[in-house]
């Protein structure tokens, strides 16, 4: 394994645990925001300055007014909810990575598992705005179209139809590999 693979296997693997305990701890956010969010100023530092608070998870961002030094919790708790699965999909996207690269570290990648990660790691980077959008609009009409700014990016998609294409490759080049040791 080269250097290049042992320090992308290192980082994938510390990106997958970041992501883990970031999704644990948004959710336990989400959770504090609707049964205690007296309590949410230990888990989450707000700004008491300023008229709004920017909330962003990967693409996925709020913008809500800010009253007596937080947000509506209501809107917080649906963003921190929606964030939380947006962690977990990449968190999936870097236990993937990760897998590919340990799978591939002594024999070929070309392998049907890493055809089949590597087409979950599209779908994940797929669903990440569209969970963005989802939770966007739930969160519109939890507090009002007028009240609440919403933004999606559109980089997953790039990113999600880029990979599908890359597995199309891999699953190719697969199918050379069982035909040219078929005909050995």
């Amino acid at each position: 394994m080269s250097g290049i693979d042992t320090v992308t296997k290192i980082i994938a693997k510390v990106l997958e645990i970041v992501h883990w305990v970031a999704s644990a701890l948004m959710g336990a956010s989400a959770v504090c925001a609707f049964a205690a969010p007296h309590l949410l100023h230990y888990l989450v530092g707000f700004e008491p300055s300023g008229s709004t608070v920017v909330l962003e998870t990967y693409g996925f961002e709020v913008i809500t007014p800010v009253l007596d030094g937080v947000p509506d919790m209501t809107v917080y708790g649906l963003f921190a909810a929606g964030s939380t699965v947006i962690l977990i999909l990449m968190a999936m996207v870097f236990r993937n990575l990760s897998l590919i690269l340990k799978k591939s570290a002594e024999t070929t990648p070309f392998q049907k598992d890493n055809v089949r990660m590597l087409k979950e790691i599209g779908i994940f980077s797929i669903a990440v705005p569209v969970i963005g959008w989802i939770m966007g609009f739930v969160i519109q009409l939890a507090a009002g179209f007028d009240s609440v700014e919403i933004s999606n990016s559109m980089s997953g998609f790039i990113m999600g139809i880029l990979v599908l294409c890359l597995t199309q490759f891999f699953a190719h080049g697969m199918e050379l590999e069982d035909d040219v040791e078929g005909l050995l």
